[in-house]
């Protein structure tokens, strides 16, 4: 699916390196912006300019914001507990649920050999940090990672790290299905899980 024009071409490679974006979709949106006003493309790349530019990543929690200071900093979320996650979309799709009013903290990844990705490529060692430091003040961490095979490694590797802390460790109840995204479970299963979590332990 080539087209005599290098500029099309350029940008359908472009959008298809987005995940989920196929070539046939690429293109779609590539024609469609074609067949619009100026300011559509000149809108959408600024909004990408100032997205790069200017989101700013929590220092604590780490997630993406207009700047360094995120709700984790609110005071009427419950100090007590943490819930961890892969990515900043599952905290969103955490707190739609309504069933969540903790803290959070973003690991960026989970633990994937086959990937080259390992624990110090995450952010792991800020999490047991803020759990160590904060004395008797957290008293649950909730790993809610995806069901899959590196989601439960990254589980498990955390709870050893944190062996020997005083600190409840538990996972999301399996009602999440295994081997799925937390971003595409509905909200209700999703809420069913973070209430009927259960201890997690290292065996």
């Amino acid at each position: 699916m080539e087209f005599d024009s290098k500029l099309i071409n350029d940008a359908v490679a472009s959008f298809s390196k987005l995940p989920s974006i196929g070539k046939k979709t690429a293109l779609r949106l590539v024609l469609h912006i074609l067949k619009q006003e100026n300011s559509l493309a000149e809108d959408l790349a600024s909004s990408l300019v100032k997205l790069k530019e200017g989101v700013k990543y929590c220092t604590t929690c780490h997630m993406a914001g207009d700047s360094e200071d995120c709700f984790c900093k609110s005071s009427y979320l419950d100090p007590s507990i943490i819930c961890v996650v892969e990515d900043i979309q599952d905290v969103i799709a955490i707190k739609n649920t309504g069933h969540y009013s903790g803290f959070f903290h973003v690991l960026g990844g989970i633990i994937s050999p086959i990937n080259g990705i390992g624990p110090d490529d995450l952010k792991i060692s800020s999490l047991l940090r803020r759990v160590k430091e904060s004395g008797s003040e957290i008293k649950e961490v909730i790993m809610a990672l995806p069901a899959t095979m590196e989601g439960d490694t990254t589980t498990f590797y955390i709870a050893k790290k944190l062996q020997g802390v005083d600190v409840k460790v538990s996972s999301i109840a399996r009602g999440v299905p295994v081997g799925s995204e937390l971003e595409y479970t509905d909200e209700i299963t999703l809420g069913r899980s973070i209430m009927n979590r259960v201890n997690y332990s290292v065996q």
